[in-house]
């Protein structure tokens, strides 16, 4: 690869914006000073004062493959993220067959080595009976362990008291939870089904995977994670109430952290009317004061970082009744322009969200040499424009799923490149086919 040189750069890392210029030279970022002298070594990349920033760390997507590629598959899934400014992304387990060995675990690996767009890192899902899987992990062959601590897509629910103490005591890695109590979320199905019948409204989905389902899960798994002292992730929190779980400061001194996701700080129960079993997800989507609550929990660092928890279903799918349509969004397209939309509103810095996306991110998992601006650290860049406002419109859509709950949305930023790896992945609207992403390195 010739050296490429981005030219007259806003970039935000490491708490500061600074202006100036980035060198890339095999794969990794060589140089960064106020002033690099153009060459005719160097591909040029002119930011023209645009704003420079380390790629987002999604630590939570479902990219379908294998088994379900009819929805999305690693290859598109990952080409879409690239175009959203992600250049690393951890995949979760519920997949078919599920990622509950070691080998589903290589096999999945070996799948992506020849198809992903972005570096890729994979979690081993927990189940009631696979303690012997989890206790043979070792450090650096998943990002951690999934337990599913409520029912939601892909039937791996672990609910055995004896069962979770077991993983919580004797889990080699990072636990990440899906948090909601399923006999609370039953009971509430049934109280509908009883007034409704099968026909029960959308705006109910919050009601049902209810605050207080969340609640009752999400401090089971800070209780247990406290207990045994386990290093503890709970992902995708949608309430003001479990927000005091959690600890305000700085990450790397907590052993239980927290993620938000990018359609829980945009979205709130006002969108169900509209867009309907488009922001269909579990945890639901649920007020604007749970949505305002979260975001307030990322200025004073209760919540430490961003994810998507992309998750296409096919539109056929998603046009069904309550029952039947699936929970999830695909995301990773949009992401990061949906994260600005905080700093555009003036409820977030920009080096705040970069801490989110990309620092925090590559601390909590350990992700070796990526998620900062540095010299001697791989180049996974992401250049915006956050000056250059872009509508959502379907024909843009690159999932594999064909939409996405943003249709009809303006949103004030746009991903102008991503780089992964020092290559450029996406640049102006197209994605490079020829680029390949690496498997994360985990540095614990």
């Amino acid at each position: 690869m010739s050296p490429i040189l981005i030219k007259e750069c806003r970039m935000v890392n490491d708490g500061r914006i600074l202006d100036g210029d980035l060198l890339i030279r095999n794969g990794r970022i060589d140089r960064i000073d106020p002033e690099i002298p153009a060459t005719d070594r160097y591909r040029l990349l002119k930011a023209d004062g645009r704003t420079l920033m380390p790629g987002m760390i999604d630590d939570q997507v479902h990219f379908r493959e294998p088994g379900a590629t009819h929805k999305g598959d690693i290859r598109s899934e990952s080409m879409a993220a690239v175009a959203g400014g992600i250049t690393s992304y951890m995949d979760m387990p519920n997949t078919h067959p599920q990622t509950v060995t070691l080998q589903a675990l290589e096999d999945k690996y070996r799948l992506a080595a020849a198809r992903s767009a972005a570096n890729y890192g994979f979690y081993l899902g927990a189940t009631n009976d696979n303690l012997d899987q989890i206790r043979q992990l070792r450090p650096g062959q998943a990002c951690g362990i999934k337990v599913f601590m409520g029912a939601s897509t892909g039937n791996m629910l672990v609910d055995r008291p004896e069962t979770l103490e077991a993983i919580f005591r004797d889990a080699p890695l990072l636990i990440a939870t899906h948090c909601e109590d399923t006999p609370t979320i039953l009971a509430n199905e049934a109280h509908y089904r009883a007034e409704y019948g099968a026909d029960v409204p959308m705006e109910l989905h919050p009601l049902i995977r209810s605050a207080e389902a969340c609640f009752l899960s999400s401090s089971l798994a800070v209780d247990l994670a406290r207990r045994f002292d386990a290093r503890l992730h709970v992902l995708h929190l949608t309430t003001a109430r479990e927000m005091s779980l959690f600890s305000a400061g700085p990450l790397d001194r907590k052993r239980i952290t927290a993620e938000a996701c990018v359609h829980h700080l945009y979205f709130d129960d006002r969108d169900y009317e509209f867009k309907g079993s488009f922001v269909k997800c579990n945890p639901a989507i649920k007020s604007t004061a749970d949505r305002d609550a979260i975001r307030q929990a990322l200025v004073d660092d209760r919540i430490d970082v961003i994810g998507t928890d992309h998750a296409p279903h096919t539109l056929d799918e998603k046009l069904k009744s309550y029952f039947d349509a699936p929970a999830g969004l695909p995301l990773v397209q949009w992401a990061m322009p949906m994260v600005v939309e905080l700093y555009h509103d003036g409820l977030i810095s920009l080096e705040r969200l970069v801490e989110k996306t990309s620092h925090g991110p590559a601390r909590l998992f350990g992700v070796a040499e990526r998620g900062y601006l540095r010299e001697g650290y791989w180049a996974d860049l992401v250049l915006l424009d956050l000056n250059s406002p872009t509508r959502v419109e379907r024909e843009a859509v690159r999932y594999k799923c064909g939409w996405s709950p943003l249709e009809g949305q303006r949103l004030r930023s746009r991903v102008v490149a991503t780089l992964v790896n020092g290559e450029v992945a996406y640049y102006e609207g197209r994605v490079n086919t020829a680029v390949l992403g690496q498997r994360l390195r985990f540095s614990y």
